[in-house]
């Protein structure tokens, strides 16, 4: 499970990182990732955020799509650079989709998030 350190709790940080974060679309989800700008000799946690509306469906299957994408992000914790928020999105369709499936799709978004290191091919 995530703990609470890992959490974003209060709603202007959730607003911050929507506003002001980089979106990435999946099929399943959108996420918004904030990076960090904290100086390097201060450990700041990754902090996740989740938003499961109505259109997901009932109170049941939300909290089961925000159990899975908790569950997802605890694990993919150590991948994350110290200081990012990150607010995911469940989209209507995350309600069918599996584990696995969220697990892939959230994994890709967070690397496509990653800003590309200096000498790789480029122009």
């Amino acid at each position: 499970m995530l703990a609470h350190v890992n959490r974003i709790t209060s709603g202007s940080d959730y607003q911050g990182v929507v506003r002001r974060g980089v979106r990435i679309v999946g099929a399943h989800t959108v996420l918004y990732v904030r990076p960090g700008s904290v100086p390097t000799d201060v450990v700041v946690p990754v902090r996740f955020g989740f938003i499961v509306a109505k259109n997901v469906g009932d109170a049941v299957r939300r909290n089961l799509v925000r159990r899975r994408l908790k569950a997802v992000t605890s694990e993919l914790l150590s991948t994350v650079s110290p200081g990012t928020d990150v607010v995911i999105r469940a989209l209507p369709t995350a309600r069918d989709a599996a584990w696995q499936t969220l697990r892939d799709e959230v994994q890709r978004s967070l690397s496509r998030s990653r800003p590309a290191r200096k000498g790789s091919a480029g122009r």
